[in-house]
């Protein structure tokens, strides 16, 4: 069975909460507005470490209401390595070697120009009942050849 899976993002347009750290109201205001969305299928959100702090982003959707005080930015997209684990319990050293494993066997190397990403993937229900977060960890990809 295989641990990583690859995956297309296009470029799109995201949403973004600018750099900033969990707590601080601007950083926190963006959480409780995606978050009082509508829920899909599978979740629109990102963050990634940015300069010192953290950058949030949402997908963005033609005629979506955004709060004032928000951007929204071009998002360049590309292929991604996705792991799963378990939401601030993940040995990341591990993660990554499982990774690089997968991306050598098959053709791919990491795309140091693209940040890596994560987001929660675990529905309120799910998390009730499990009793923890899943986390899909984003590593993005270039082929080798």
């Amino acid at each position: 069975m295989q641990g990583i899976r690859i995956i297309e993002i296009p470029d799109c347009k995201m949403v973004s909460s600018g750099i900033g750290m969990f707590g601080e109201e601007k950083f926190s205001g963006f959480h409780e507005w995606f978050s009082s969305l509508p829920k899909t299928i599978f979740p629109n959100n990102f963050l990634f470490s940015d300069g010192g702090g953290f950058h949030w982003i949402y997908v963005y959707h033609e005629g979506m209401d955004t709060p004032e005080g928000y951007d929204i930015i071009d998002f360049k997209g590309g292929l991604y390595a996705v792991a799963t684990d378990i939401d601030g319990q993940t040995d990341i050293a591990a993660l990554d070697a499982e990774r690089d494993e997968f991306l050598k066997s098959n053709g791919f190397e990491v795309d140091e120009s693209r940040p890596r990403m994560g987001n929660v993937i675990t529905s309120p229900l799910a998390q009730e009942v499990m009793g923890y977060n899943q986390m899909d960890y984003y590593t993005p990809v270039k082929n080798i050849g």
